[in-house]
């Protein structure tokens, strides 16, 4: 399995995305801080970073008796530079603005 294979099969989970949002919002928690308030168990959350780790989305260090997790957004960016980037960021930024558009102004006339 390739680098991207890694990235993409990390990222198809909900529950590793998940974790990937708490690790951006506040980089270096414990094991302990990413499982507050998840409905899922201590052992789900190590599975799912050690899965996070094995494709290099997820880094750690000890300090002292505890294991802090941070975010490596490097291998998600170059997949964007490499998929996205040649598909010209700007038209499809219009199209996904003219689609928004449209998806609410259908609302607007639901409402009516």
């Amino acid at each position: 399995m390739n680098d991207d294979d890694a990235v993409f099969r990390a990222l198809a989970d909900g529950s590793r995305r998940l974790l990937l949002d708490r690790l951006h919002e506040k980089s270096g928690q414990t094991l302990g801080e990413l499982c507050h308030g998840l409905d899922m168990t201590r052992q789900a959350v190590a599975k799912h970073l050690a899965i996070l780790t094995d494709a290099n989305l997820v880094s750690w260090k000890r300090q002292g008796r505890e294991k802090l997790h941070f975010i490596n957004a490097v291998p998600i960016n170059e997949i964007a530079e490499r998929w996205i980037g040649k598909f010209e960021r700007t038209r499809l930024s219009a199209l996904a603005g003219l689609k928004k558009e449209l998806e609410a102004g259908g609302r607007d006339n639901d409402s009516e």
